[in-house]
């Protein structure tokens, strides 16, 4: 099977680049070795995060790297034997969240979060998985005043980025969340946001919309990926695949295919994990809500109320240790009637996260036709259409709408 460019990984970035590239006239093979929107894609917030101008950075107040090191947080939890191998990559993600390396990421991220929205639209609607959206925002919600008072002042330290936000008052937030417990005293509503009520779901449709459009997609193995005679091959249970061009879209896969190339990207993973509940005493959520000193998040989706936790640094293949999700479900538990689990274990995935907070998107500069499009860290389902767009210009000689400097694989070197 012959093709103009292979996307090797069907996640929403993997499946957005397809289309991409699709809708300037390249003929695309998407491969992966499951079905669309199996892996990350699957297991997150659901959230298309446009208020999220900010990169989430390494904390520099000794205050929390303290209480992190006692590391019975429930937003970060660390593995005591992966420590030594994460060490250098740590240090390099807090090295570049001091304050003018943290500004320069702000500005190198803004031009793709200001596109988040619009782009999705552009896709949602023909795939008609538009019923999975929601644009009704979210909510940060807060039990003390100390925390909510620094909370609307970070709020308006953003004024510069023109966000759309609301803040709730005690009664206000009630009203839009009844089940809320009543020791939360307020919150702030992110309005510009949309929310998905199916991440997975919604990479599938979009998968079945490039294949409606002509695409192939195939199940195969991308660590077979070898360059032959000026082009690229790839096996695939249909057979050889073969493309003039190749796109590493494989998130927290990616070092697998492009370290034994020769490139050198402190790519690292941030494991989270998913459960999903039962509603209870006849409440139905609304909104997805943020507890921001607990670091989760309870998203109301087709599955049930999802509760996704922060970060666990712990090696990829490590198994499922639940420590973090229990300690998030017992605050969680105190914040919003769950009822029951539903999931039979808890889902893991894995964030794949660079230590300048910005993804790679751009040509691997030792091969020709080698093209690089992964590290979304937490904003893959949010980034997926507008860097799928990003390269898709840059890929078939288009003017790109921003500069794409600041995302190249080059900057490590």
């Amino acid at each position: 099977m012959h093709c103009d460019t292979i996307v090797l990984g069907a996640g929403i970035v993997g499946v957005s680049t397809a289309l991409q590239l699709q809708a300037r006239g390249r003929s695309v093979v998407l491969l992966d070795r499951a079905q669309p929107g199996s892996g990350t894609s699957h297991g997150n917030a659901g959230l298309i995060e446009r208020a999220s101008v900010i990169p989430y950075s390494f904390p520099r107040e000794l205050s929390r790297l303290l209480r992190y090191g006692l590391n019975q947080q429930s937003d970060v939890r660390y593995s005591l034997k992966h420590l030594p191998k994460a060490g250098p990559w740590l240090l390099k993600y807090w090295q570049q969240s001091a304050p003018k390396a943290l500004a320069r990421a702000t500005r190198a991220m803004l031009p793709l979060i200001e596109q988040c929205v619009s782009e999705h639209d552009l896709l949602a609607e023909p795939a008609g998985v538009t019923a999975l959206i929601d644009d009704s925002g979210w909510i940060e919600v807060y039990r003390t005043q100390t925390d909510f008072d620094k909370a609307q002042r970070d709020a308006a330290a953003l004024s510069d980025y023109r966000l759309n936000y609301r803040v709730l008052g005690e009664q206000q937030v009630h009203a839009l969340e009844p089940g809320l417990h009543n020791d939360v005293i307020g919150g702030i509503h992110w309005l510009d946001p949309k929310t998905v009520s199916d991440p997975g779901g919604l990479t599938r449709g979009y998968a079945e919309l490039f294949v409606k459009r002509g695409g192939t997609f195939v199940i195969g193995d991308a660590t077979s990926l070898r360059a032959t005679a000026g082009q690229w091959q790839v096996e695939s249970q249909k057979g050889l695949i073969v493309g003039n061009e190749v796109v590493i879209a494989l998130g927290p896969q990616a070092r697998a295919i492009f370290e034994p190339l020769g490139y050198r990207i402190p790519l690292a993973i941030k494991r989270g994990y998913h459960m999903h509940y039962a509603a209870k005493d006849g409440h139905t959520m609304q909104h997805p809500i943020l507890d921001s000193v607990g670091g989760y998040v309870l998203a109301p989706m087709v599955g049930g109320i999802r509760l996704t936790t922060g970060i666990e640094f712990a090696d990829s293949d490590d198994p499922i240790n639940e420590i973090q999700l229990r300690r998030c479900e017992e605050r969680a538990q105190r914040l919003y009637p769950l009822g029951e689990r539903v999931d039979a274990e808890p889902w893991l995935g894995r964030r794949p996260c660079l230590p300048d907070m910005c993804p790679v998107i751009g040509p691997g500069s030792r091969h020709k036709g080698l093209w690089f499009n992964f590290g979304h860290a937490h904003h893959g389902l949010t980034l997926g259409p507008v860097s799928g767009r990003l390269l898709a210009e840059m890929m078939t000689g288009e003017k790109p709408f921003t500069d794409p400097a600041p995302y190249s694989a080059e900057r490590f070197h």
